[in-house]
């Protein structure tokens, strides 16, 4: 998708695409920096826009790992399925439904979540489900890495995961913060 594109679909509905620019290289590195590769099965990702975080995973995951997407925004759903990775499941649908797409792949547990989702433009009850059931599903040991652009919501993560290492990255427009949680 190119930049032009992008921004389009940002200004049209800011609330669920939660920025008008794509994260740069230096973000998705350091988004995916967290991951252990070697030893994740199954990877989620929420919000997943244009796919620009999910190449930087699907270059780096096993042969036999799965990534389960969730995303809202029909355009970038296509996109994603346009990558045609067959490790790839695209959920066009809202990562309240964790649940019931786990349930479909005969998944007990996820091994890491990446997030872009905006969660500062959610409602916070909606916010609090989505995070609870992220960690409700996670393996022990396992990591919630998210992204936001100020540390406003860093007490939602801190409420259920109970810790948060922040990573500031410079090289983003705008810049902004990962935040990295682990299931202990």
């Amino acid at each position: 998708m190119k930049r032009l594109d992008f921004l389009v679909e940002g200004l049209k509905d800011l609330k669920t695409v939660g920025t008008v620019t794509r994260s740069s290289r230096s973000l998705c590195r350091n988004m995916i920096k967290h991951v252990n590769f070697k030893e994740a099965d199954l990877i989620v990702e929420l919000g997943a826009g244009d796919g620009v975080i999910t190449r930087f995973i699907l270059e780096k995951m096993k042969p036999d790992a799965k990534l389960l997407v969730f995303e809202v925004n029909s355009k970038f759903c296509d996109i994603l399925r346009s990558i045609g990775d067959e490790r790839l499941i695209v959920a066009e649908d809202s990562a309240e439904e964790l649940d019931h797409y786990l349930q479909q792949l005969n998944a007990t547990k996820v091994d890491y979540v990446i997030s872009a989702l905006p969660f500062v433009a959610l409602p916070k009850e909606l916010g609090l489900d989505i995070v609870g059931k992220c960690y409700r599903f996670m393996k022990q040991g396992g990591r919630y890495v998210q992204v936001h652009y100020s540390l406003l919501s860093k007490k939602l993560y801190q409420s259920i995961f109970g810790n948060v290492d922040i990573n500031f990255v410079p090289f983003n427009v705008p810049p902004a913060f990962v935040l990295v949680c682990e299931k202990k």
